[in-house]
């Protein structure tokens, strides 16, 4: 699957803007989980200790935003990781 990456994430993915990882279990929660699984630590950024979506994170399935880790998925989807822009 497909997944996206926005830039403040990148230095976990070698600079890449968007990389392959396995399908899982069919939940973007899997597909979470393969993430860190290949660049660890990224998964704590997006998601907080109470296995939330942090409140600067938006994750959309194609162009469908997920407000919940068990939203299915299909290895044909895109998943994309948009981190909010903050500052002064």
């Amino acid at each position: 699957m497909l997944v996206r990456i926005p830039s403040p994430l990148r230095s976990y993915t070698g600079q890449k803007s968007q990389v392959e990882v396995a399908h899982g279990g069919g939940t973007v929660r899997d597909v979470l989980a393969s993430l860190e699984q290949a660049h660890p630590g990224i998964r704590f950024r997006m998601i907080d200790e109470q296995d939330r979506i942090r409140q600067h994170i938006k994750i959309f399935v194609n162009t469908n935003q997920v407000k919940d880790l068990g939203a299915s998925v299909q290895p044909t989807d895109i998943l994309h990781i948009i981190a909010a822009l903050s500052g002064g």
